[in-house]
């Protein structure tokens, strides 16, 4: 019998929905953390939950905990490596290594979701990834952002000052993620060869933290049954 291989999760893609999101971005840059998290639910919500699926009919004894073990190793990897190639995007590419890695963070935030039961697509998910990344302290301030992005008119002037404030209001949430952050950035773009090194290990330390925020989250507590992981039914 041929050995069972575990479908891969699913990696972060540049196919034309997300340069539409890049766009969409750079015309809303004070909304770009709630746009992505849109985007990501959207995307990677029904990846993820295909996923978790795929993988528990492939080994049925596998636990959550030893799934999200699996999720984690996978994705914190991921952040370092996107991390570390979009720090040689140039100009922009402090918002693409921020995209990039907010991105995979999402993909993380996702499928630890629905290795717990949550369905990772429905909305819900998209306020609970913002409070998770430290964009908004708390899920009622995250629902009003999200609802003032989903309405917002007409794009502002000026190409550079949007992608300035799009890397400023990407980078908040890696800040508060990983002490010294934005400042090891500033110090290795000053430094040839060591802003790959220095995005790596940021990223990598970001996501080893939000995916042990992601677990207290959605893991069920002791004498919880765990979540309804029927994803077609809607809360």
């Amino acid at each position: 019998m041929p050995a069972q291989v575990i479908p891969q999760a699913e990696a972060p893609d540049a196919e034309p929905g997300w340069r539409a999101l890049g766009v969409r971005v750079l015309d809303h840059p004070g909304f770009a953390p709630e746009l992505l998290a849109l985007a990501a639910v959207d995307a990677l919500g029904p990846r993820a939950a295909d996923w978790v699926q795929r993988t528990r009919d492939a080994y049925p004894d596998a636990d959550a905990d030893g799934l999200a073990r699996l999720v984690t190793r996978r994705f914190v990897r991921l952040a370092g490596t996107g991390g570390a190639l979009a720090a040689g995007a140039g100009l922009f590419a402090p918002v693409a290594e921020l995209s990039a890695v907010l991105w995979t963070q999402a993909n993380l935030v996702l499928h630890l979701a629905a290795v717990y039961g949550r369905d990772p697509a429905h909305p819900d998910r998209v306020a609970e990834l913002l409070v998770l990344t430290q964009v908004h302290p708390d899920g009622a301030t995250a629902r009003a952002a999200l609802d003032a992005a989903r309405s917002a008119g007409a794009p502002v002037e000026g190409s550079w000052s949007r992608a300035a404030e799009a890397a400023w209001r990407l980078a908040t949430p890696l800040a508060a993620q990983a002490v010294g952050w934005l400042g090891l950035r500033l110090a290795a773009r000053l430094l040839p060869g060591a802003a790959a090194l220095a995005a790596a290990t940021g990223d990598t330390a970001s996501a080893q933290r939000l995916a042990a925020r992601a677990i207290t989250l959605y893991r069920p507590s002791r004498g919880q049954s765990q979540p309804n992981q029927d994803f077609g039914r809607r809360a």
